[in-house]
């Protein structure tokens, strides 16, 4: 399935990743004019930072659980 027409924001990480994957192929195949080669590269583009904030916001829920004398404790995610 083609990912071209499907808005960034509303894809999965692996969705994303898929058709970030189609455009490298694309761009490396070459055969392609200026114009278009740009286009994919925007799309890549906003296809990289949209996985990139789908990383960042699973580090952030990442917890660590702790047991303690109270019971099982959890705290953020360090880094």
């Amino acid at each position: 399935m083609s990912q071209e027409n499907i808005d960034v924001e509303n894809m999965t990480f692996e969705e994303a990743m898929a058709a970030l994957e189609e455009l490298v192929k694309k761009l490396e195949a070459g055969g392609i004019d200026l114009d278009e080669s740009l286009g994919i590269y925007e799309r890549a583009v906003a296809l990289r930072n949209h996985c990139k904030k789908i990383l960042d916001d699973g580090q952030r829920r990442i917890q660590k659980i702790m047991e303690t004398p109270e019971g099982i404790q959890t705290s953020a995610f360090e880094e």
